[in-house]
């Protein structure tokens, strides 16, 4: 029997990001995917079956908050963690006002990651 594991896609510009955080989310129980750009997550053909996004906000080209609207434009809701390495107290509370089941502020801990993944697919 084929056990099928909620895809969880990583779109961050970061390559340290890119290798480390899918070890985790892997580690937690999820399929995962990483993406250097929001314009290679959007070729991928992975959007369909992605249950949940984890996205940097600020990358070259179309940033997170973009690509979710992009994505809302094409009919596609997946349940969006943001994550950021500014520290800025008014982003949080816009974006998660604009849809994100989450936004959090680089380094976070494997516990903080685990409840807003579990959040977003309760949601999703």
């Amino acid at each position: 029997m084929n056990i099928v594991l909620p895809l969880v896609s990583i779109v961050d510009d970061d390559e340290s990001v890119r290798e480390s955080l899918p070890d985790l989310v892997s580690e937690l129980g999820f399929s995962v995917e990483a993406f250097s750009s929001a314009e290679e997550f959007l070729a991928s053909g992975h959007v369909e079956r992605t249950e949940c996004l984890i996205l940097d906000i600020i990358m070259p080209g179309m940033s997170g908050p973009d690509l979710k609207k992009e994505l809302a434009r094409r009919g596609q809701t997946i349940p969006t963690i943001f994550i950021t390495a500014v520290k800025d107290d008014q982003v949080r509370p816009r974006l998660i006002e604009q849809g994100a089941v989450e936004c959090l502020f680089k380094p976070f801990t494997d516990d903080v990651l685990q409840e807003a993944l579990n959040l977003a697919l309760r949601l999703g």
